[in-house]
């Protein structure tokens, strides 16, 4: 335990998601004894993150303006929808090069242990996007897990009157993973989602 300011800066970076007590330390360390001018970009850059950053009114993603970059890119196709948990899935996405149709961010996961229901997540701003007509596909790409298992299961619930395809991301073995290795949740959905090779 430490004295005063020290304490407290530990005891804040440790809020973060995946700090623990002993990071946070190693961390307030090395804020202690950096340059000052890299102390002083980095609380200029966590500052001005705050200020100048907000979610995109049409599909939550973050962004400087009032839409992202991606909702206002022409190139892109409307017709096609990812729906994602979080900002961050949007990225990583992107990364891939293959979607090159429009996102929307839920902003979490159905779980009720953690008290988020269906009210605390955008399906309404989902909703008003489809009433228009235009989208015809709709990609549910929720992580692996119970929560985003409830959670597609829960948008495939509400959009059985739609008239818009829903298709699910596939699952399965990692590239560069083992059998031996692999849960049977995994193994059975790398079953499920096989290819035919002999087409």
């Amino acid at each position: 335990m430490y004295e005063g300011v020290v304490q407290d800066l530990i005891d804040e970076l440790g809020r973060l998601p995946g700090i623990g007590p002993k990071s946070a330390q190693r961390i307030a360390f090395h804020l202690l004894q950096a340059d000052p001018q890299d102390v002083q970009r980095l609380a200029s850059a966590l500052t001005e993150v705050k200020a100048k950053v907000r979610f995109c009114t049409i599909c939550g993603n973050v962004a400087e303006a009032e839409q992202c970059r991606i909702c206002l890119d022409p190139r892109r196709d409307p017709s096609s929808i990812c729906v994602v948990e979080e900002a961050k899935d949007v990225v990583a996405i992107e990364r891939t090069r293959e979607f090159r149709g429009r996102y929307h961010v839920l902003g979490g996961a159905i779980s009720p242990l953690d008290g988020i229901g269906p009210d605390d997540l955008s399906f309404r701003e989902l909703m008003a996007r489809l009433a228009s007509g235009e989208v015809t596909e709709l990609i549910l790409a929720m992580d692996p897990n119970l929560e985003g298992e409830a959670t597609a299961a829960y948008i495939g619930r509400l959009l059985k009157d739609f008239d818009v395809r829903i298709t699910r991301l596939a699952s399965g073995l990692p590239v560069g993973g083992d059998l031996e290795y692999a849960d049977e949740v995994t193994l059975g959905r790398a079953f499920e989602g096989r290819n035919l090779l002999n087409a």
